[in-house]
């Protein structure tokens, strides 16, 4: 991936903002790495969790109608593990200590995981050649197969219609 030294970079910067994290994980919404810093932690195995923990999150978020994902929060009796949406192929884990403040693990995790999601897609847009068309000219039609053009006109108003009932006589117009 191009963009990886860039988003070791933003993990390397977001531990620095918020000291009790002991890891962090760019992965696909599938599960594969992206970029890693996991001390102690089997960096596959996390993607992988993070994919069946979001295939969950997504569909609790759908059958409650709460729409997109954003974020899912587990607490541990020894720390947290937050996910959080990088754009729309990615996801970032964070793993933080018990002692973590969450409201600036949320502040800091939203920030670091749209700034990944630009960073990837970035890169994906990088690595996609750009789509050439080809100067193919459309034939031209011929006068005497091309259909005609239609028009509307105006109806002329309805004339007044009787209908005789056995009990009523009623006029439409």
């Amino acid at each position: 991936m191009a963009a990886e030294a860039e988003v070791i970079d933003e993990l390397h910067r977001l531990r620095a903002r918020v000291p009790q994290l002991t890891g962090a994980l760019a992965a696909s919404v599938d599960g594969l790495v992206l970029a890693q810093d996991t001390p102690g932690v089997d960096p596959d195995g996390l993607a992988a969790l993070t994919a069946a923990a979001l295939g969950v999150a997504l569909r609790v978020t759908d059958a409650t109608g709460q729409g997109d994902f954003r974020e899912l929060l587990v607490r541990g009796v020894h720390g947290y593990v937050a996910t959080y949406a990088a754009g729309g192929t990615a996801v970032l884990t964070l793993l933080a200590q018990d002692r973590v403040n969450v409201g600036r693990l949320h502040l800091e995790g939203r920030r670091a995981g749209t700034r990944i999601g630009e960073l990837i897609e970035a890169a994906a847009a990088r690595a996609e050649p750009a789509p050439q068309t080809p100067a193919v000219k459309a034939p031209a039609k011929s006068a005497a197969k091309s259909a005609p053009t239609r028009t509307r006109t105006a109806r002329a108003p309805a004339k007044p219609r009787s209908t005789t009932n056995a009990r009523t006589t009623t006029t439409e117009s």
